[in-house]
């Protein structure tokens, strides 16, 4: 019954699901209706709001870009390649394949929610190994495996959190930071962990569909005969002069490298002694590019790795500023934090978390990104939380905020499954040479979508912190 309801929804997706970006454009212009109808804002500030949130994110954009691309170029390096080639020799059916991609995409995703793309690319190599593998469903699994970086070392809201004079500070929300013992370290975000770490495989066992006619990559491919890429290294001697030069030693020696990597590492080591165990982006970006200076070897190898990275940030670069100005407008015409405010109104103290959650989730369909829509939701969150525990000890308010901050990034991330942005991600990967939309993908994600948010619903609102 679960994989016919599955295969039902999937149908209807196919009929109903635009274009990813056709569906930001839907979003853009049912945000401003709303704004217009319910908050009585004029054409000309809504329209303002929009152009202004065009440029507001582009610090995050480019934090966005560059966890993905450093990232993608982790993937690309030998050693993992070697690691997927031998991975590969140990899978023998579509049904292994389904859960080994889902356990070994929750936990790269735990390291960084960029390493969806290590996923692809070990998916796309199964594929072509093994026969009978469906396709789309495939993907499904990729995109639903990403979840699980809320709860890890990615985890935008709670490093937002323990982050010195974050914009909450600023504004006098926070009066200090909230260490990451209390979110990504809380076992509420353990149990949460092992729900997409333990609990994930097994699912994806019930819903795999029983249809004889799978889509194939096979068949799916415009070009039956695929082109081997050349790999790194080749690509990096075939740039090299016919005779010996400077240019060429300082491209491809390793003395550069080690100096910077040397550099690097201090850093690093700088960072955890003086600030402890305190996750950032860009500490995380950085942590990156030094590990994929070590294992590219060379310059120009890493150079090669990172253009070819690269390829894989187009959609974000161009819808993402959509989905900006769809921030301006819930921002600046005071939309979001009037749904902030409803949803607080009626949360008590032992409803909080579940309607923290549920905001999340919302919001996130008009603003897919965690920092993004904390920025327009977290103020009011907070604030009303805050309410709620007036009297009580700081550190146990400060676990409230905690909690309700974990809802809200546990809520955006789940949606983000019936959300088809960070499909981006996936596509330029394992919809290379072939025709896939969001459309042949989403309806598998409906079932696993309804039985996480029951199960997340029940644990953020009685699991201790």
């Amino acid at each position: 019954m679960i994989t016919k309801f599955g295969e039902k929804s999937t149908k209807l997706f196919e009929k109903y699901m635009p274009d990813a970006f056709v569906f930001a454009m839907v979003l853009t212009i049912l945000t401003a209706m709303i704004a217009f109808m319910w908050l009585n804002a004029t054409p000309l500030k809504i329209i303002k709001s929009w152009y202004d949130g065009f440029w507001s994110l582009l610090e995050f954009g480019m934090q966005i870009v560059l966890v993905v691309i450093t990232g993608f170029a982790i993937a690309l390096s030998p050693i993992v390649n070697k690691g997927i080639g031998k991975l590969t020799n140990y899978i023998k059916t579509p049904r292994q394949v389904y859960i080994i991609v889902v356990l070994i995409g929750t936990l790269l995703s735990l390291i960084s929610f960029g390493w969806i793309v290590i996923t692809c690319v070990l998916a796309r190599e199964l594929a072509i190994r093994i026969k009978g593998v469906n396709y789309p469903f495939l993907v499904a699994c990729v995109y639903f495996s990403g979840g699980s970086w809320v709860t890890g070392l990615s985890s935008s809201i709670p490093l937002l959190l323990g982050t010195e004079k974050n914009y909450l500070i600023e504004a006098g929300i926070l009066s200090e930071i909230i260490p990451t013992s209390y979110t990504l370290g809380s076992t509420l975000n353990f149990s949460i962990m092992i729900l997409y770490v333990i609990f994930a495989p097994l699912m994806i066992m019930l819903l795999i569909p029983k249809t004889k006619n799978n889509k194939q990559l096979d068949d799916m491919l415009e070009d039956k005969t695929e082109k081997k890429e050349i790999s790194i290294k080749d690509e990096a001697l075939s740039l090299s002069l016919s005779y010996k030069s400077i240019s060429d030693r300082l491209n491809n020696g390793v003395i550069l490298q080690i100096c910077i990597i040397l550099m690097g590492l201090t850093y690093i080591i700088y960072h955890f002694y003086t600030h402890g165990f305190q996750l950032n982006f860009n500490i995380m970006i950085f942590i990156f590019l030094i590990i994929g200076l070590i294992l590219h070897k060379t310059p120009m190898r890493y150079a090669i790795a990172m253009k070819r990275s690269s390829n894989n940030i187009s959609g974000i670069l161009y819808q993402y500023p959509f989905y900006a100005g769809i921030m301006g407008i819930m921002l600046y015409t005071g939309l979001g934090e009037k749904l902030a405010e409803i949803m607080a109104s009626v949360a008590t103290i032992d409803t909080y978390p579940f309607f923290a959650y549920v905001t999340g989730g919302i919001i996130n369909f008009a603003i897919p990104s965690a920092g993004g829509e904390f920025a327009v939701v977290g103020p009011s969150i907070i604030n009303a939380v805050k309410d709620i525990g007036a009297g009580l000890p700081a550190n146990e308010v400060s676990a409230m905020v905690s909690r309700a901050s974990l809802s809200i990034a546990y809520g955006e991330s789940l949606s983000n499954i019936l959300q088809p942005f960070y499909l981006l991600l996936v596509f330029p990967i394992m919809g290379s040479g072939i025709k896939i939309q969001a459309r042949d993908v989403m309806g598998y994600l409906v079932v696993p979508f309804i039985i996480f948010f029951i199960i997340q619903s029940i644990l953020l609102t009685w699991i201790p912190l």
